[in-house]
């Protein structure tokens, strides 16, 4: 991997000094229907408070009020000064044709120099909208924040980093989840203030329904430990077979390659990759996994990296900690018995 320097110079704004000492960072954070913030929201938090700026926080949807209390009580994020909440069921399940209005609304203001948010669905939808109708260039997927005019981005599948200077008056950001720590445990002191009252026109989508995987293991994006499968597994039942006791030996999350999916192996919210999840477990253990590019753009900020492939020349042994190389219908029923032990 390497770096190369962009500079991004959209619309260059000279900027006074007074500005500076007024900028203050406007960050969306995402939450559950129980008021819990999103993991990956919390990692938004972090990294917007390495700009050193004020943070405005905006929770939005019916359950906003609910998840600010939870924030001040089970959050150490000092540098928030405020909570902005949108209690309003329009925002419920996130649909950009709604939150972008209010976003715009907020973003008015000149004391925010930047804005950001997770690169998670909902950030992905949400920035293009903002950046497009204030005809700034958002500069997305962030994994390194170096002060707040430069940042550090993965291109070209993440073989590349970019370091890429903004000129623009307002900073739009994505952060990528796993680059960053979740807000430490603690607890804060800031003020919640209704947001502004924003007219909607008629949205022309609605929302029809969800279907949520629930399971009982860890989520993908912010798990610990992490068994993933690969097109070596062959099918669906060797797939069960072998990755499945292997992550309960371990209580990890399970992922897969876009091979894996594509085959049927398992549903697509457990796809690795560069069109899929981007995760920086502490263990990653990949199973038949030959280490395709795009795959590996997802997993190789992991803290170790276990691989397993009958294919000593497989691109993952390169990047891999530790590597097994043999027949995977030998090696991991064996190591998953030793690890239950």
């Amino acid at each position: 991997m390497f770096s190369v320097g962009v500079r991004s110079c959209v619309g260059p704004v000279v900027r006074r000094p007074a500005n500076f000492r007024l900028a203050s960072t406007l960050v969306f954070l995402e939450a559950n229907k129980d008021g819990k913030v999103a993991q990956s929201s919390l990692s938004a938090l972090s990294a917007a408070e390495q700009l050193g700026n004020p943070i405005k926080a905006l929770l939005a949807g019916s359950n906003s009020t609910e998840a600010a209390k939870q924030l001040k009580l089970t959050v150490g994020a000092s540098l928030v000064d405020q909570i902005i909440v949108a209690n309003n069921e329009v925002y419920d399940n996130y649909l950009p044709e709604a939150v972008t209005p209010l976003c715009l609304e907020l973003l008015k203001e000149k004391e925010f120099s930047h804005f950001v948010v997770a690169s998670s669905a909902v950030g992905k939808n949400l920035l293009p909208r903002v950046g497009a109708l204030l005809d700034y260039q958002p500069i997305c997927d962030v994994t390194k924040i170096v002060d707040p005019t430069t940042f550090v981005r993965p291109i070209y599948a993440g073989n590349a980093l970019a370091t890429v200077q903004c000129t623009q008056e307002k900073k739009l950001v994505s952060v990528r989840a796993s680059s960053f720590p979740a807000c430490s445990a603690g607890s804060f002191d800031a003020p919640t203030l209704e947001a502004p009252q924003v007219e909607i026109a008629e949205l022309g989508v609605a929302w029809e329904s969800e279907n949520l995987v629930k399971s009982a293991r860890p989520d993908l994006g912010s798990a610990a430990k992490v068994v993933s499968g690969g097109r070596g597994l062959k099918n669906k039942e060797t797939f069960d077979k072998l990755i499945t006791p292997l992550a309960d030996s371990l209580s990890a999350a399970i992922g897969a390659t876009r091979a894996a999916v594509d085959s049927g192996f398992c549903e697509n919210s457990l796809q690795i990759g560069q069109t899929g999840k981007v995760i920086a477990p502490d263990l990653y253990i990949g199973v038949g996994v030959s280490g395709a590019i795009q795959h590996l753009a997802g997993m190789k900020d992991s803290k170790v990296i276990v691989a397993i492939n009958n294919d000593q020349e497989a691109p993952i042994f390169q990047v891999a900690d530790f590597g097994l190389v043999g027949d995977l219908n030998e090696i991991v029923p064996e190591l998953t018995k030793k690890l239950t032990k």
